[in-house]
């Protein structure tokens, strides 16, 4: 049996939170359960007679029967009868046209309840929309495609199909069905929302005083965020399983290309922040007399998703000129150079970004430009093994 975690409603006070109108509005649709379990639910007119020990007696100890619908209007409810959430709730009946009780002194899960019982879909984007801002690690992929394609929102049937296809890898991986993709357009980014299940859990419970165990399918939410200026994709998922699955079908289904964003990055810029000149240095390259860094790209990110663009005809010149160096904190998302090549008399411009894309002027720079690039550290091991 796939089921949330009752224990939250182990204490009558959490159940008495909810007005009792309200909470027999949301048990009546489930009032043949509760018949067969022995707790006959009060007509709204009655002004007594709840029993709440034997209703937390029954939430106590689900049996295979225990409506799934029950599960989730409990759940959600419970998740969103917070003062927090209250005040976001509240707001958002206003905005929706969401028509409350008129009582003035209402608990917070009162208003989850009614939100719940108007517009569910509501309350579960709400939900979900506070997992947005809690993880801290992410795993960062950028597009090879350039020029880097105007973003478009998917449309509610692109968002279905993507939820099947996540939902086809989940059950092989038997953590059940039922994905949701819930998508929040951000002043500079996009932020994606994936609630899915784990694997089952299986604890112990008492039934009328006799042992037993409980199944239920925890529920999880991974974060991805997209920055359309630099076409770079950044997630936190649990596994390598997952983010693979993230970064094909997000690609296929958001950007109409399965590969849009490589799994690995075949260069990186860090040389250029951790060696310094020395990391142009090209005397032991054949066909090369010399380079110069004539642009970098830093993502600082933050609220106004900030990108710092510095151009010189010297980068590191202008630098030790004024006694500066390289910011320590921001990302190197792209490197321009001035390649003097031994058949030319002037100097050519190569480009490169940390994911798969070099850029030259000419096609036949290439076997020399990568042998620079590898013999100082931009090309990843990892690449090169590959390759190999």
């Amino acid at each position: 049996m796939a089921t949330y975690n009752l224990r939250r409603f182990s204490h009558a006070e959490g159940l008495k939170a909810i007005a009792r109108d309200h909470l027999l509005a949301l048990l009546n649709p489930h009032k043949l359960y509760f018949d067969g379990r022995g707790l006959t639910l009060p007509p709204l007119s009655a002004s007594d007679g709840f029993d709440y020990d034997r209703l937390i007696d029954v939430l106590m100890n689900p049996d295979t029967g225990t409506p799934k619908g029950l599960l989730d209007a409990l759940y959600f409810v419970h998740e969103m009868a917070t003062p927090e959430a209250m005040d976001i709730l509240l707001q958002e009946a206003e905005n929706n046209g969401i028509s409350l009780d008129g009582d003035t002194d209402p608990t917070a899960a009162d208003v989850a309840v009614q939100v719940y019982l108007q517009d569910r879909d509501l309350l579960e984007r709400k939900h979900a929309e506070q997992y947005l801002m809690k993880p801290r690690s992410f795993e960062y992929y950028q597009t090879d495609t350039y020029p880097i394609p105007e973003f478009k929102q998917p449309t509610t049937e692109a968002l279905s199909i993507l939820e099947q296809d996540l939902d086809d890898w989940f059950e092989k991986k038997k953590r059940g069905r039922g994905s949701r993709v819930f998508v929040y357009p951000k002043k500079d980014s996009v932020w994606f929302l994936v609630r899915h299940g784990d694997p089952l859990r299986r604890e112990g419970s008492l039934d009328g005083g006799q042992a037993s165990s409980v199944f239920y399918r925890p529920e999880k939410y991974d974060v991805l965020v997209y920055v359309p200026a630099i076409g770079e994709i950044r997630m936190h998922a649990c596994g390598k399983g997952e983010k693979d699955l993230f970064r094909r079908q997000f690609g296929r289904h958001v950007f109409n290309n399965e590969n849009f964003f490589p799994e690995t990055g075949k260069y990186t810029l860090e040389p250029l922040r951790t060696d310094g000149e020395a990391s142009i240095v090209c005397t032991d390259v054949d066909g090369m007399e010399w380079v110069r860094l004539k642009e970098i790209q830093f993502f600082w990110g933050g609220s106004e998703t900030e990108i710092e663009i510095r151009k010189a005809n010297d980068v590191f010149a202008a630098y030790t000129g004024r006694g500066r160096t390289m910011p320590q904190n921001a990302r190197i998302t792209r490197a321009s150079f001035q390649v003097k090549f031994s058949d030319s008399k002037t100097a050519r411009t190569v480009t490169i970004r940390p994911s798969n894309i070099a850029q030259y002027t000419r096609d036949s720079d290439a076997a020399v430009v990568e042998e620079w690039l590898t013999k100082r550290g931009f090309v990843l091991a990892e690449q090169e093994d590959d390759e190999e």
